[in-house]
This record gives C-alpha cells, sequence and structure tokens, in this order.
C-alpha cells in the first residue's frame, strides 16, 4: 500500500437486529445501541476508522429514518461523517456499488474504499489495522478483499471461506464461498482450515464497479445512476430514488464475490463478532466468577452461566443455570441461553399479535428529542416529551385528537393557530382537535413536559404536518 495513499470507510448502518429483541427493534436496531462499552456499536465502529494518517472521513450509508442518529451519535464522538442515504432498502449490493460510485466520484478512481458493517464487535482495534494495510496492500493490485475471522470453535451462524493460494502477507486467494452449514459440516470446514466469513471488503472503487458491470450490470447501471442523480438536503446526500429503486436487490456476496474471479481473503484474529444473537453478545462480554453477564439493576442468588439485561427494570433472580433474560419497559425475553437464535422466530411469530412492541419502544427518538409513553387507555395516552435545546417539532394538526401540555422543566414555545407564546415550569395549555399547533425549545436546557392525548383515536399516523424543519412534510 502506498504510503500516501488514505482509505475511504464506508459504514453500511441501515440494517435491523431482529435477534436482540427486545432491546433491537425496527425503530432503534442494534447499531445504535450500546450493548457491549459505553458507546454504541455504530460509535465503535467509527472510532475503529478515526486514524487520520491511515483514513478519509468517513461515508455512513443508512436511510432516512436513522439518518439523526447517524449524525447526533458520530457528533457525540467528534467525528462528522458523510451521511448518505437509501431512498429504498436494496441489500447490500446496490448499496456498495453506490458508495464505490461516490467515492470514485470525490476521490477517484483509485481510491480504496473499506466497507464495514456498523453492527460488528472488534476487541483488537491493532490487530484489525493490521488487517486492514494487508488488505489494502492487496487491493492496490486489484483484489477484492474480505475479511475472514479465525473461527474460535464451529460455528452454525456464519458462512465460511476456503483459502487459495497466497497472495502475500495473511492474504490468500478465494476458492470458494459457502454458506452457514450443519453443525457437522462446520466442525470439518474448521479441521481443514477454513475461515468465517465477516462480511467486510476492502477494494479499489473502481474494480468494484468494474466487476459489477461484468456479472450486474443493471445493477451498477442503476446504482451508478442513484449517485448521478442524488441531492443534498440538511447536509444529507439522498440517492436517485427512482434510480436506485430499479436496483435489483442482492447482497454483495451473490452479486460479485461468488462469482469474481478476483476475490482474495486475509486471514484475521481480531476479537470479531457480528453479534447477531444474544448468545454472540455474551460470547464478548467479560464474565463475573459465577459464569454469569450481568448489566444494569440485576440481582442474582444461586445462578450460573446465565446472562441477565435490563435498561431501567429492576431484575432479580434466583437458581439461574444457562439462562438469559433481557428485560426493557415494556418487555421481557426470558429463554436458554442455547436458543437464541430461535428470537427471530419469536419475533414473526410476536409481529401478528404484538407489531407495536416488536418494532417500537415506549421511548421513541425524534430528530427534535424523544417521546416515551407512560400510560396507555382506550381513549387516552400520557407522554413525558423531552425537546433538546432549539429543537422544534412541525407545524401539525389532529383530526381525531386533542392535547394537553403542562410544562415540568425548561420554557416551551408554543404556537396555537396564529398565536405564539411562552409555557414556563407548572404552566399548562391545552390543544383543541384539528388546531394549528407547533412545540419548541428556544432555551438552553433539554425542555420535558407531559402531554395528555384524547379523542377517537390516538395512532402517531394522525399528523398532518404542515411545515417541518426536518423535511418530513
Amino acid at each position: 500500500m502506498p504510503a500516501d495513499l488514505k482509505i475511504v470507510p464506508v459504514i453500511l448502518a441501515g440494517g435491523t437486529g431482529t435477534r436482540l429483541w427486545p432491546l433491537s427493534r425496527q425503530c432503534l436496531p442494534k447499531q445504535f445501541l450500546s450493548l457491549v462499552s459505553e458507546n454504541t456499536l455504530y460509535q465503535d465502529t467509527l472510532l475503529r476508522v478515526a486514524a487520520p494518517e491511515l483514513f478519509h472521513a468517513p461515508v455512513v450509508l443508512t436511510n432516512a429514518d436513522f439518518r439523526f442518529f447517524a449524525r447526533r451519535q458520530a457528533a457525540e464522538i467528534g467525528i462528522d461523517p458523510t451521511v448518505v442515504l437509501e431512498p429504498v432498502a436494496r441489500d447490500s449490493g446496490p448499496a456498495l456499488l453506490a458508495a464505490a460510485a461516490y467515492v470514485r466520484e470525490r476521490y477517484g478512481k483509485d481510491a480504496l474504499v473499506l466497507a464495514l458493517a456498523a453492527d460488528h464487535v472488534v476487541k483488537d482495534p491493532a490487530a484489525f489495522l493490521a488487517s486492514v494495510r494487508a488488505a489494502a496492500a492487496v487491493a492496490v493490485t486489484g483484489q477484492i478483499v474480505t475479511f475472514g475471522i479465525k473461527p474460535s470453535a464451529p460455528s452454525t451462524a456464519y458462512g465460511y471461506i476456503k483459502l487459495g493460494d497466497g497472495l502475500g502477507e495473511a492474504a490468500f486467494r478465494v476458492a470458494r464461498f459457502v454458506e452457514k452449514p450443519n453443525a457437522e459440516t462446520a466442525s470439518r470446514y474448521v479441521a481443514d482450515g477454513y475461515l468465517w466469513n465477516s462480511g467486510n471488503f476492502l477494494f479499489r472503487a473502481e474494480q468494484l464497479l468494474a466487476e459489477g458491470a461484468e456479472f450486474v450490470p443493471q445493477m451498477t447501471t442503476h446504482a451508478e445512476q442513484a449517485v448521478a442523480t442524488a441531492r443534498e438536503d440538511q447536509g444529507f446526500i439522498t440517492l436517485g430514488a427512482d434510480a436506485f429503486a430499479g436496483a435489483p436487490a442482492q447482497s454483495i456476496d451473490f452479486a460479485i464475490m461468488e462469482r469474481t474471479q478476483h476475490a482474495a481473503v486475509v486471514a484475521g484474529d481480531f476479537g470479531w463478532s457480528d453479534i447477531g444473537a444474544w448468545d454472540s453478545v455474551r460470547a464478548v462480554t467479560p464474565v463475573d466468577g459465577e459464569g454469569n453477564v450481568v448489566r444494569g439493576p440485576v440481582t442474582l442468588v444461586d445462578s450460573h452461566n446465565s446472562y441477565v439485561y435490563s435498561d431501567g427494570t429492576l431484575v432479580a433472580g434466583i437458581g439461574l443455570e444457562g439462562i438469559a433474560v433481557v428485560a426493557t419497559d415494556d418487555a421481557i425475553l426470558v429463554m436458554p441461553a442455547e436458543r437464541s437464535q430461535d428470537v427471530k422466530t419469536l419475533v414473526a411469530t410476536l409481529r401478528a399479535t404484538h407489531p407495536q412492541q416488536v418494532d417500537e419502544h415506549l421511548k421513541m427518538h425524534r430528530p427534535w428529542g424523544t417521546y416515551q409513553t407512560i400510560c396507555r387507555g382506550e381513549r387516552f395516552h400520557v407522554k413525558k416529551i423531552v425537546v433538546n435545546p432549539g429543537g422544534k417539532l412541525s407545524l401539525q394538526k389532529h383530526y381525531h385528537r386533542a392535547e394537553h401540555w403542562v410544562v415540568v422543566k425548561g420554557t416551551a414555545e408554543v404556537t396555537l393557530g396564529d398565536n405564539v407564546f411562552t409555557m414556563n415550569e407548572n404552566e399548562s395549555t391545552y390543544l383543541p382537535f384539528g388546531s394549528i399547533h407547533r412545540l419548541a425549545n428556544p432555551g438552553r436546557i433539554p425542555l420535558e413536559l407531559i402531554e395528555v392525548q384524547t379523542g377517537s383515536y390516538l395512532g402517531e399516523d394522525d399528523i398532518v404536518r404542515i411545515e417541518d424543519v426536518y423535511s418530513r412534510v
């Protein structure tokens, strides 16, 4: 790798993690959660590629729902990424081809791209950077390099890579990719020296696009057109919707990696995990003297080899053996620890009976702050609303509900019809059915208020936005 050549990190941050329910949900997926450190997985990924002598500023690919998470959490750790929005989900093939086209346009055809999932764990960042440098030395020769992980044990949760001829330090040609095996086959693969496929890549932007033009020309053309027709709004770059939607949905593995003659792999041993399920979260978290992992307000007595996580509710256990418990404000998961892979099946069942708990938390994040359900009844809904300093909700109205607002902390600027007025702590106001209104925080501390909704229908889709500073109209 030339000493003056920097790498462009591309972080894929748009997916969801259903096997980590009830903590990871559609509204707040695992990459934006703090699961194994004080940072979120996304923040740890950004920090992993923050060395200015090796990397350019990162490019983050996500969707419109998560754009403010991506920006806010990066700002919290002092990183300023370019955030590119996918207008529709099209799997990793179109996403990485569009990323390659964007990087080529911005940095030139020889630019190197390091494509990383935002929700993986790396326990040894120094070893990871050594693998990146080894991969870059191979990628500049025209190889598309994936990172293979030396298995710690046979696993049916990962795909595998069979090594071919050597290409340099820890680098090999890929002899073949194989899908997730059964237990017997996984044991044979480990014995034969296969590596786990991490799903992270390093390549020249031009090389990936050339391979795409050969094997998936329609997908590649649409990805390039999506970049050419992208628009910028509020500092986000949104790929051209029509062009991107026309790209076939397919993973980069099926689209290119399993077909190209330029697939290479660097063998890495840097404490990697995709933490795809609760058992893998436990595996990368320190255990206590009884083999337990606890996080949050948890007390265990006479319990062993168990994983217990709570994000607020006190959890107490007696005599637990190999049990996993995950508690949130509105849902509790209890299972034998070895059944973690079955959570995805459970979530599919719950979607038919409890769709709200599958997709939403009681506390919901918005660009301006948060709202949290306190109590809900047949014709009322009580929320705690927190508006960040300078935050402003949309100018809106509701057809089916009225609202009462009580300020408990800070100062509220209220627009109600043609009137604009302020409310301070212990003051309140009433917003009738159909009234045009807006809430804003002009102060320097978070605004907290209690909202009581009453009416025949209290769904979040009973919002008619008239004007919005976050472009949601």
